[in-house]
């Protein structure tokens, strides 16, 4: 059984943090794991809109050359490009393909409704909507018709694509990497994204595609893991493999910084900007369910400095190790999602703009008198 938990505010606890904290319990925990191993001997579009909305297609230069490959030209390896954008799509694909592939949406229709949570907040309708990286449609069957008119799903996957979920508003799909948005400038009224731009080679490029395609005054609401993700797995996993193995490679990607993500949404163009956190805590019977589910949902490591196997050995000693340092009195391991939500607006002259450096007619040094001020007034 798995229980979900939501906690707003602050990030969880970073990997350095647990393991410094936890070092005793993890020395226990390698010498159950040791007992433990001893007792175990092409772009795809859906019924559409009608060929006059070819005009929304503007493919050049190295767009062009990202469009005529599902993955982009974000393929290589290197400092520059760390993940392995084929083989992300591939596994986005064979996740889509399995025989309930519900089964393991439930965190990403948990974000999918908190998105549109913060669609609905905005009181305008927007006649035509993004969602990049839609996978199998977690944001739009939670908008109605009243809100976004029409929407168009982008994701590099054609298997999530094709088993989208119905939603009561017109959609069509295509097939395009999230970096290299085949639209033209200046074409949608509200651009959203949800756990998909964690895999992302290049995110500023990412955001200042985004920024592009939106029109003046449009809005980008997005949400995407964490660098607090799932340290409880990391951390089990380095700590069984530099007992096992004597050094550790990484099996969790590499997250961006909420310190960082306000600063790349404002290179990109975007202003007024709102950036806030949130936990996700789900609970499983224990590590080899967490990875199962991890699979299931298409989220497994994709980068290119990945280690392609794990010894058995190692693995059932860091399931000893998560449950020693973090499991519940119930018997089950949590598992953290820390996501980032981000909103951001495409400039326009009739946004409101903070006032002038220096044209403030108020001290905060007055504030203390304010309630003498107010009292006097009303005399």
């Amino acid at each position: 059984m798995r229980k979900e938990e939501s906690k707003q505010g602050a990030s969880g606890l970073g990997f350095v943090r647990a393991c410094a904290g936890c070092a005793l319990k993890a020395m226990a925990a390698a010498a159950v794991g040791a007992r433990a191993l001893r007792g175990t001997g092409r772009p795809v579009l859906r019924a559409g809109w009608g060929a006059g909305w070819r005009r929304l297609w503007a493919l050049s230069g190295r767009a062009a050359a990202a469009a005529s490959s599902p993955v982009g030209a974000s393929s290589g390896s290197g400092a520059l490009s760390p993940f392995d954008r084929r083989l992300k799509r591939k596994q986005k694909n064979w996740a889509a393909l399995q025989a309930e592939p519900a089964k393991c949406d439930y965190l990403r229709e948990e974000v999918g409704s908190r998105i549109a949570d913060r669609v609905y907040d905005i009181t305008r309708t927007f006649p035509l909507a993004l969602d990049v990286g839609s996978g199998r449609g977690y944001i739009a069957r939670h908008l109605t018709k009243e809100t976004v008119e029409k929407l168009i799903q982008v994701d590099i996957a054609e298997n999530a694509l094709k088993n989208a979920v119905e939603s009561e508003i017109p959609t069509v799909s295509v097939v395009a990497d999230e970096e290299f948005l085949p639209f033209k400038e200046d074409t949608f009224d509200l651009v959203v994204s949800s756990l998909s731009l964690h895999w992302v080679n290049d995110l500023p490029r990412a955001f200042r595609e985004i920024h592009q395609v939106l029109k003046p005054d449009g809005v980008f609401i997005g949400a995407m893991f964490g660098g607090d993700t799932l340290y409880e797995l990391r951390c089990s996993l380095q700590l069984a493999e530099l007992e096992r193995e004597g050094g550790f490679s990484p099996h969790i990607s590499p997250f961006t910084a909420v310190a960082d993500l306000g600063h790349l949404l404002s290179r990109a163009g975007f202003n007024t900007l709102t950036v806030d956190t949130d936990e996700i805590q789900v609970n499983y019977p224990g590590l080899f369910e967490v990875m199962e589910d991890l699979q299931g949902m298409g989220e497994s490591n994709c980068s290119w400095n990945r280690k392609p196997l794990l010894h058995r050995e190692t693995m059932l000693a860091a399931a000893a190790i998560y449950r020693e340092m973090y499991g519940n009195s119930d018997g089950s391991v949590p598992a953290t999602f820390q996501i980032f939500y981000m909103i951001g607006w495409k400039f326009h002259e009739s946004q409101a703009r903070p006032a002038q450096r220096g044209s403030a007619t108020v001290s905060f040094g007055d504030l203390a008198k304010i309630d003498g001020l107010l009292s006097r007034g009303k005399k």
